[in-house]
């Protein structure tokens, strides 16, 4: 950090990101110089047939070139250990070693192609010395092939529109020449993300909602990537100093001032009530997934299960199921909520963007109708996640300022008129009038579930919603606080979807900021510690970081600051969540909540972990922070979810003695 500047542009790598790769090629090239001298030494008695003089050559000028190759690199290497993140002074001379780095790949690029062609004629010499020369061509050719395509990965396509010496930093912000760069940049990266998400994506359609969410796609990314100077490596260094420093905090026997929600009475006495709900609809809420969640679940016989669906003819028995576009997904659905046929209304598995498939079904256990939304699952899920604009939601109650994801928002509104508008939940309540309405989902579903449940409470006034493991970024504050009435969230660990939006987002990347500007450990023994300490644990309290500095009220400079263009939304001194652009206001996530806590440190292994886990009510205020660590991705996945649902409610109901109000714990073996 800051990205270098070569050949007169920016490159999506820093000074200090040389190290590793320099080290790998040192490795390679050290052997390879050692072959080819032992080659030499061993075979030259070998090389008086015709064409050997040749040959001699070309492995003595060879072993030339490798020393000096070396040299450079052990140089690129020691310059690239200097300094620290925010400090690149001392590798000032990394660009002129690299302009020589890249120049001896001329000379060697020539030698590699004339090995080539001297072999190529056939020289008549000793099989083993042709064989050697052979291997020496292909490895040039490899490390070449190889930096080429590294050259390809750490260009950046935006890197010639911030040439070095810009005067962003000093100039006042509401300056006109600064506003018309900025704008100028945020436009040129916008184009930028756009392009590259339309190729990620080539496979999605061109209709007129894909166009949509690719342009909301890329001003998400532009708008949180545009105004800082990070390389990748930088953000993966201060995500591992953020997961120490928080375990220190948490380890920390130093009391902190702590802001606590306490939940009503009503709340802790209606808990062991609805997490054994949580624990029946979440099998429908995984049902939604069809048959690759059911196969997973089952590596061994899910197969066989479901594999028949996918070849049998529709029977009688499915035709009594509305819905398109089953294939394989029937059995799972079958065997994961233990229903009949005849209890499904309808079943649909079209997937566009912002078309979610569902399922709806009577559930005689509960006596409700359920209402299963899918979670993410394709690209066009995906797209769907990342629109994350807010846009007003029209509906039928008395709360103001009702705000929601504009993706979800969407998906939401296609599930509605579905169920609406085609008739199917006039034909599920048909058959049973006297059951209530139940949503359900998980993950992009739990959220689509959540403003369905919105948008159903006018016409069902008695609808509930399970949200299981939603994204934070959902629902303005007014209609938070309304959906606590009837809808309930579950949430697992630190799993990152429930802490996830675009706020916290831009408080992620301020603490990484802040924890990268008062590193003091160079990059690579960062990385080196994070990936031991995810990996196999360790003190916390040895942080590279001097965390007692105070807060950094100014961008500390290097070369160059750490924004690389100033972001209106930024505040360096502030604790506080950062004020989002007006196109990304604060949103919550939807209900009451339920959090499983694992208690103690989280171990590195997801698999049957031996886990103790307290159930309690939280308030949404504990989930204003991404929290970093090993099991901020597994904790969200669903499996995992119902693996350890499944142990929490029945410890809790074989635990006679447990206490009946919330913040109980479990054993999890």
């Amino acid at each position: 950090m800051p990205g270098m500047v070569l050949f007169g542009r920016r490159w999506a790598i820093a000074s200090d990101d040389l190290v590793f790769p320099g080290v790998f090629e040192l490795l390679v090239r050290v052997l390879w110089w050692v072959g080819i001298l032992m080659l030499y030494l061993m075979h030259r008695g070998k090389l008086d047939c015709p064409g050997g003089g040749l040959l001699s050559s070309y492995l003595i000028v060879l072993l030339v070139l490798l020393a000096v190759i070396i040299g450079t690199v052990s140089a690129i290497v020691c310059v690239s250990m200097k300094g620290t993140i925010c400090n690149p002074g001392p590798r000032k001379s990394m660009s002129k070693l690299l302009y020589v780095r890249l120049a001896l790949f001329l000379p060697e690029m020539v030698w590699a192609s004339l090995g080539a062609a001297w072999i190529a004629d056939g020289v008549q010499c000793d099989r083993t010395v042709g064989n050697g020369i052979i291997a020496t061509v292909v490895v040039s050719w490899l490390i070449i092939a190889s930096t080429m395509l590294t050259i390809l990965i750490v260009f950046d396509p935006l890197g010639g529109k911030a040439a070095p010496g810009t005067p962003l930093g000093p100039q006042p912000l509401d300056s006109h020449e600064s506003s018309q760069l900025l704008s100028g940049l945020r436009t040129a990266a916008t184009g930028v993300w756009e392009t590259r998400v339309r190729l990620l994506c080539c496979c999605v359609g061109r209709d007129d909602h894909t166009r949509v969410a690719f342009s909301s796609t890329a001003e998400l990314f532009s708008t949180y990537f545009s105004d800082t100077d990070l390389v990748p490596s930088d953000i993966a260094a201060g995500l591992a100093l953020l997961h120490q420093q928080q375990d220190h905090a948490r380890s920390s026997p130093e009391p902190t001032e702590v802001v606590t929600h306490s939940p009503g009475s009503f709340q802790e006495a209606d808990l062991d009530a609805e997490l054994e709900n949580c624990h029946h609809y979440m099998q429908f809420a995984a049902a939604a997934y069809g048959w690759p969640l059911y196969v997973y679940r089952n590596p061994f016989t899910g197969l066989c299960r479901v594999g028949g669906d996918c070849c049998r003819r529709r029977t009688t028995d499915y035709d009594l199921v509305g819905g398109d576009q089953l294939n394989c997904h029937f059995s799972s659905i079958l065997q994961t909520t233990g229903l009949q046929h005849r209890d499904f209304i309808h079943v649909s598995f079209h997937d566009k963007v912002y078309e979610l498939p569902f399922l709806v079904a009577l559930d005689h256990r509960k006596e409700s109708v359920v209402v299963a939304v899918r979670g993410t699952m394709s690209l066009q899920d995906i797209l769907t996640d990342l629109s994350a604009e807010s846009e007003p939601l029209n509906l039928e109650c008395e709360v103001q300022d009702c705000w929601a994801h504009k993706g979800i928002s969407q998906a939401a509104r296609y599930v509605y008129r579905r169920l609406v508008n085609d008739g199917i939940l006039s034909q599920a309540f048909s058959i049973a009038p006297e059951y209530r309405l139940v949503v359900v989902g998980h993950s992009l579903g739990a959220g689509a579930a959540a403003l369905l449940a919105l948008m159903l409470k006018s016409p069902y006034p008695q609808v509930r919603c399970y949200a299981f493991s939603p994204p934070r970024g959902l629902l303005s504050k007014s209609l938070y606080e309304y959906s606590k009435t009837f809808i309930v969230s579950l949430v697992l660990g630190k799993d990152v979807i429930p802490r996830l939006s675009v706020t916290n987002l831009e408080d992620l990347k301020r603490r990484i900021l802040r924890v990268i500007a008062h590193c003091n450990k160079p990059k690579y023994k960062i990385l080196l510690r994070g990936c031991w300490y995810e990996l196999f644990g360790g003190s916390p309290e040895d942080l590279p970081t001097e965390l007692d500095g105070g807060d950094l009220t100014q961008p500390l400079l290097g070369e160059h600051s750490l924004l690389a263009h100033w972001s209106p939304a930024y505040s360096f001194s502030s604790e506080s969540p950062l004020e989002s652009p007006t196109r990304y206001p604060p949103l919550y996530p939807p209900g009451r909540i339920i959090h499983l806590e694992e208690e103690g440190a989280s171990g590195r292994c997801s698999c049957y972990p031996a886990a103790r886990y307290t159930v309690r009510w939280s308030h949404e205020s504990e989930f204003s922070k991404i929290l970093i660590g090993p099991k901020m991705l597994t904790d969200h996945m669903p499996d995992i979810l119902m693996r350890v649902l499944d142990h929490v409610v029945s410890d809790r109901a074989a635990c006679v003695s447990c206490p009946a109000r919330g913040g109980s714990s479990v054993d999890l073996a």
